[in-house]
C-alpha cells in the first residue's frame, strides 16, 4: 500500500518516530504505517547517517513497543515537551 503524506504530516510522522516514548503502535494507528513501513519511510526520508543513528536508537527500545513498555509510561510525550510558549 502506498501512502501520501502531506509536509505537515510527514514531519510529524518522523518526528514521532524520533521520540523515545511515542510507540511504533501509536504511529500506526494515527498515520497506518507499521513498523516496517515506518522504517523504510524513515530511509528514504533521512540522510544516510541519520537513518543509521535513528536504527540504533530504536533498535531494541523497549519504550517504542506497547507491549514491551512498562506499565508506569501512560503517554508518549515528556511533561515538559510541549509547553506554551
Amino acid at each position: 500500500m502506498v501512502h501520501r503524506f502531506s509536509p505537515s504530516d510527514l514531519s510529524r510522522i518522523i518526528e514521532m518516530a524520533w521520540e523515545d516514548r511515542t510507540s511504533f503502535e501509536a504511529i500506526e494507528r494515527l498515520y497506518g504505517l507499521n513498523q516496517h513501513q515506518l522504517i523504510r519511510l524513515m530511509r528514504a526520508e533521512l540522510k544516510a547517517g541519520s537513518f543509521r543513528l535513528w536504527r540504533e536508537r530504536t533498535s531494541g527500545r523497549t519504550s517504542k513497543h506497547l507491549a514491551l513498555r512498562s506499565p508506569d509510561i501512560s503517554r508518549a510525550y515528556a511533561p515538559g515537551q510541549y509547553k506554551p510558549r
